[in-house]
């Protein structure tokens, strides 16, 4: 069984914002069509309701496309197309995730891969200045990353796929590198690795058993 990859046209490739109003549209659809009666009037309203708080709490999220490919896998018969999505999800606030979906048509992969990144979350630690506290390492299979806390006003010092986590992450002085390999999913699950990893000093100092100012001295 083999697998070859094929990259979309970035033309090709939708907003990932686009797939959750397009899910919610649906749920209003649904929710808002009630019986001519009082009770299923009422029974649309609740439903309108919980599709405005759904629509508040996924407001704070955004999505970003990394890389969208067409893959096939052979099977009995011959090739099996879809398509593979891989989506950044963080709310700039803390936390961020990686996820990757794969499905027979665009929309749906994004959809998937939305979903996949919400239930793989990364909190981290944000200081003041909207930097990480130290330096991180982090590595998924060839990919390598290394991380580390700039100056207020540096901006977000880094390439491809790692600047998107980091962006998302709510990081806006940061220095990073990539020291492996150049694939877009090792370099975002490596960056999430370094980033699950960070610690504050104050953390430190209580799992090390000293007090915080000996942190600094």
């Amino acid at each position: 069984m083999t697998e070859t990859n094929d990259q979309v046209q970035s033309s090709d490739i939708p907003a990932a914002s686009d797939v959750p109003a397009a899910a919610e549209g649906q749920q209003e659809r649904r929710g808002g069509g009630g019986r001519g009666d009082g009770k299923g009037d009422r029974r649309g309203g609740g439903r309108g309701r919980d599709n405005r708080r759904g629509q508040e709490r996924d407001s704070e999220w955004q999505e970003r496309v990394v890389q969208i490919r067409r893959v096939s896998k052979t099977v009995k018969g011959g090739k099996k197309m879809s398509f593979r999505a891989i989506v950044v999800v963080g709310n700039e606030k803390g936390q961020v995730g990686v996820g990757v979906g794969k499905a027979g048509d665009v929309i749906g992969a994004v959809r998937k891969g939305v979903a996949d990144g919400k239930k793989h979350l990364v909190k981290v630690p944000l200081t003041r200045h909207s930097s990480i506290p130290t330096i991180g390492n982090g590595r998924d299979g060839a990919a390598s990353v290394l991380i580390r806390p700039a100056a207020p006003g540096t901006g977000v010092i880094a390439g491809g796929s790692i600047r998107t986590v980091l962006e998302l992450a709510g990081i806006k002085n940061v220095l990073a590198k990539r020291l492996g390999s150049k694939t877009p999913l090792n370099n975002a699950r490596a960056a999430m690795d370094a980033l699950a990893g960070l610690r504050t000093h104050k953390e430190t100092a209580k799992e090390r058993g000293i007090s915080l100012e000996q942190i600094y001295s």
